[in-house]
């Protein structure tokens, strides 16, 4: 039988958070952004291997459609797009955070709740990458109607600045 529990995190509570996905981000200043990437690619392989609570499963190809923005050589982010995403899975890779990751059925809660934070922090930034992936896995699909190579990237980069743009306008927005 199913058990839903609903927690409601207040603005002192997400302030909280916040600050520990920043000290996350200072402590591995050191650290290339690389190597926190794989680290996260390995991480979620990982996890695809193991029975996870449901509350991660459900992040999980959220996760990894952010693993693939940070990592897509064709989706160029600037250094305050980056950080966020990098902190997250910086947090999410440090087995010893807030509630360590080894503590049966709740080790994994606090990454749980910092992903979605990280989400939301970056909503308009996924939507802007996901509608780039359709359009370009589109162009992909049928190469030789879409016209020459030079031609397919010459709409890619339209679209890419296109959405890029509003992403950055959306963003500037909600502040």
């Amino acid at each position: 039988m199913a058990y839903k529990m609903t927690i409601e995190l207040s603005d002192r509570d997400l302030r909280h958070f916040r600050r520990e996905l920043h000290k996350t981000r200072e402590s591995v200043q050191i650290a290339d952004d690389e190597d926190i990437l794989a680290a996260a690619v390995d991480l979620v392989g990982a996890m695809r291997l193991t029975e996870l609570p449901d509350f991660v499963a459900e992040r999980l190809e959220k996760l990894e459609t952010l693993l693939a923005m940070a990592n897509d050589a064709q989706w160029p982010l600037q250094e305050k797009e980056r950080s966020p995403i990098l902190a997250g899975l910086a947090y999410l890779c440090d087995p010893e955070d807030l509630i360590p990751d080894d503590i049966p059925g709740i080790g994994m809660l606090d990454d749980a709740v910092m992903i979605e934070l990280v989400f939301r922090e970056l909503a308009h930034e996924l939507e802007a990458y996901e509608d780039f992936r359709d359009f370009r896995a589109g162009l992909l699909k049928n190469p030789g109607k879409q016209g020459t190579p030079e031609e397919i990237e010459a709409r890619l980069q339209k679209r890419r600045e296109q959405l890029m743009a509003r992403m950055r306008r959306r963003k500037k927005k909600n502040g």
